[in-house]
């Protein structure tokens, strides 16, 4: 089924199955940084890889935490997020101002993917009743395009529809830009529906 063919009410299923998982990521990260942390209402969209390409510029350089999807509806979930936001981040953590992301920091961002993509799956299985769960996170850092297209589009194994969830973390007046995208493998987005019986 490509996105193009889903209908109001299984588009209208999947957004809430997005707002879900990133309302509980934005817990995670308040827990992780012990911080208030606010989100605004995500932007979900149902997209094609060239939608993504177009929309934010495959030439940008950006931070990408990969996480495979394993269980009933795998895939791959990558959130990204700028170079300045992973600095932020990571201040916070270990204290300290870092102009180029090391070792530690690395090891942060690690932890920050494992924990925001965790709770996200944790909670879609919990509203879908399905078996979700996540690979140990890798970091990467460099043009969005060159992300996308060696994780994903490379593997021919993935549908063209990808779940786009875009939100804003705020915290103390600092913006945390971020997108969830989740590229399900054939038949992951279905089943999604047809647990929520939405066919």
């Amino acid at each position: 089924m490509e996105y193009i063919n889903f209908n109001s009410m299984q588009l209208d299923a999947l957004k809430e199955v997005g707002n879900i998982g990133a309302g509980n990521a934005a817990t995670a990260l308040s827990q992780l940084l012990n911080k208030k942390i606010d989100m605004t209402v995500p932007a979900v969209n149902i997209v094609s890889f060239n939608d993504i390409f177009s929309r934010i510029g495959g030439e940008e350089i950006v931070i990408g935490i990969i996480v495979r999807v394993l269980g009933d509806t795998p895939g791959n979930i990558l959130f990204i997020f700028e170079k300045e936001a992973a600095l932020n981040l990571i201040e916070i953590l270990i204290g300290k101002r870092e102009e180029q992301i090391s070792e530690m920091g690395n090891s942060v961002l690690c932890e920050i993917g494992n924990i925001i993509s965790s709770s996200f799956m944790n909670a879609i299985g919990k509203f879908t009743n399905l078996l979700i769960m996540p690979s140990v996170p890798a970091v990467t850092y460099d043009m969005l395009g060159a992300i996308l297209s060696t994780t994903f589009i490379e593997s021919g194994q993935f549908d063209d529809c990808v779940l786009d969830i875009e939100t804003m973390f705020l915290e103390l007046g600092s913006k945390i830009s971020g997108h969830f995208y989740y590229i399900p493998m054939p038949g992951s987005l279905n089943k999604i529906l047809e647990s929520l019986g939405v066919k």
